[in-house]
């Protein structure tokens, strides 16, 4: 290419980056100018709804018209800031373009003699013309990157709270109620009083906060044997139950073997051990940890969470969706450990004796913490991403006190961590934007990453045929190898946005909010089919046996073979709204649905 040549060119890259530099510069202004002026939580239909509500407190139609409305302002706002993130970088880059070509074009210009001369006058005037212009129109970019930085995070002033009154009183949970249910039996009502036993010495984050206990550690085999965590065992959601019943109606009570009111809400799911079922709940003035009885429904305890140092008089502002008590509970058949959104922890044992206690501070989180908790031999594993830290922590089971604790470069995440035996050690797998990552157990060093997720991350991975998988909405579905951190396959069709995917069977499964069930190949990515039942996912889907089971919204039990063609084997109607997973035992299946515990089998 001749000099000449070059010239056009640089002149044309230069005009063209200019151009794209001030058309992205003046969208940038504009949705500053929108971001800034609008708070997306504060819209008048959802005043308008706000207000009808308290005017009508049961209309449990208005609720579910709040709670989509909500959903839509937060998913725009967060694609507005996407946008706004994405254009600020893109104008960087055309003004780097522009202003390379520019540098190169009077570089080239100053080396070619051209036969007619300007007057001095005019050259003069052209410089000076030429200078303003630049000099304006680097303003106008410099002042759009600034604009694009500096756009207002409304999100940020949402973590505002209400008063939390603290409770002197003993747990009271009245009227827990067995209802009778089909041919069931009648089981009377109770009511119970359970005093929580302050046995813990709390401090802060960093301080010793109980007195070491020796306890007995379980092999596999005995968490194989119940469901002990989010998920299952290791939270993978693969069950080795037998005989988990799949035909069943809510409404005429078949084989609804007992259903039990919950004292507080919460959206947990269930966790067993042996022959005690576990749950919690919470309002903003009390948090409880309860455990049933899994064979007749009966409340035998709750303990409250109450009394701990460190724990935050108000308690943190959450969407209804999430609540305070999203965050299943952990067992390994000593205690039972239990997290809420306002960062308390504690464990409790067997009996319903507190064991210790502690806060991990308060969560920067805008809809509600809602990491599940995972236990390995005598560690505790939270994820504790939010707005302001990024870390993943190891607490000793016995007595609450940090173990290891590893900071991650990571944004916020709501998903759960899994366990995975993978070489031969275990492995604490977490999944947040934008990392999928694998942390040794016993050390909290990271062994391996992979960049493959962005966005609001809900879903929790899953691990099978050698691949770890980790998905979400408005991302991707990769498979990634441990061994190397990288991505094997990655697809884009279908995402979860709450529920989790699960390995089988050489496949992969994906439940979305919008009400596709897919499935795939594990080692290739090829889709092998999927189901569009028009009702959305947010329960994940459990595997026993060669069968998947997963609950829709609107409490449809779907069972289907583990297959690589579509085999719908049985559906059932619970009749009612389930977002929880449920828990397995041999011929039982547990599931929350709100503030009720259903038992289902076969008699």
């Amino acid at each position: 290419m001749n000099t000449e040549n070059r010239l056009k060119l640089s002149l044309n890259v230069a005009v063209v980056s200019g151009i794209f530099c001030l058309f992205v510069a003046l969208l940038l202004l504009l949705n500053y100018w929108q971001i800034s002026k609008k708070d997306p939580l504060d819209s008048e239909a959802m005043k308008v709804l706000v207000q009808r509500l308290s005017e009508n407190p049961d209309d449990d139609a208005l609720k579910n018209d709040i709670r989509n409305l909500d959903l839509l302002a937060r998913k725009a706002y967060f694609t507005s800031r996407w946008q706004v993130e994405t254009g600020g970088y893109l104008l960087l880059a055309g003004a780097i373009i522009f202003v390379l070509a520019l540098r190169l074009y009077y570089s080239l210009k100053s080396k070619i003699e051209f036969p007619v001369q300007v007057a001095e006058n005019e050259w003069k005037a052209r410089l000076l013309s030429q200078k303003w212009i630049f000099i304006s129109g680097t303003l106008f970019i410099l002042l759009a990157l600034a604009a694009s930085f500096l756009s207002t995070d409304h999100l940020v002033s949402y973590s505002e709270s209400v008063t939390e009154v603290k409770s002197q009183e003993p747990v009271a949970t009245q009227g827990i109620e067995v209802i009778q249910v089909g041919e069931g039996p009648v089981l009377v009502s109770d009511s119970i009083h359970v005093h929580a036993d302050s046995l813990a010495v709390t401090a802060g984050s960093s301080d010793s906060i109980g007195i070491a206990t020796e306890i007995k550690v379980p092999d596999l085999s005995q968490f194989m044997a119940n469901s002990p965590t989010f998920r299952g065992p290791l939270g993978n959601g693969i069950s080795t139950r037998k005989n988990i019943p799949a035909d069943f109606d809510g409404t005429t009570g078949k084989n609804i073997l007992w259903k039990v009111q919950i004292p507080l809400s919460g959206s947990n799911s269930p966790v067993i051990w042996g022959d005690k079922l576990f749950l919690s709940g919470a309002n903003a003035q009390k948090r409880e940890i309860y455990c049933f009885d899994r064979y007749g429904g009966k409340l035998l305890w709750a303990v409250s969470a109450d009394h701990i140092q460190g724990s935050p008089a108000t308690s943190p502002r959450t969407t209804d969706d999430t609540g305070l008590a999203a965050p299943s509970l952990a067992t390994d058949g000593n205690y039972i450990y239990g997290i809420f959104g306002n960062g308390d922890i504690m464990a409790v044992d067997m009996n319903g004796k507190r064991v210790w206690a502690r806060n991990l501070g308060v969560p920067d989180n805008h809809y509600g913490h809602s990491s599940s908790l995972q236990v390995w031999k005598k560690s505790l594993f939270v994820q504790f991403d939010t707005n302001k830290t990024r870390r993943l922590l190891a607490l000793d089971t016995a007595t609450g006190n940090p173990v290891w604790e590893t900071n991650r470069n990571v944004k916020i995440s709501w998903a759960s961590p899994i366990l995975a035996n993978i070489g031969g050690k275990y492995q604490v797998i977490l999944a947040a934007d934008p990392l999928l990552a694998g942390y040794d157990a016993e050390t909290g060093k990271e062994l391996w990453s992979c960049n493959c997720l962005s966005g609001e991350v809900g879903a929790s991975p899953a691990y099978g045929e050698g691949l770890v998988f980790a998905a979400n909405e408005y991302a991707r579905l990769a498979a990634v190898d441990p061994s190397t951190g990288q991505i094997v396959w990655e697809e884009d069709e279908y995402m979860p946005e709450v529920a989790s995917p699960v390995v089988s069977g050489g496949l992969v499964f994906v439940a979305t909010s919008y009400g596709i069930l897919a499935c795939y190949d594990a080692k290739t990515g090829a889709k092998q089919w999927e189901f569009d039942g028009g009702v959305g996912y947010y329960s994940s889907p459990v595997i026993s046996e060669g069968k998947l089971f997963i609950f829709d919204m609107q409490g449809l039990l779907q069972v289907y073979a583990v297959a690589r063609e579509k085999n719908l084997l049985a559906e059932s109607h619970l009749g009612v709204k389930v977002t929880s997973t449920p828990a397995f035992a041999n011929n039982r299946m547990f599931v929350r649905a709100g503030n009720v515990l259903y038992c289902i089998g076969t008699r």
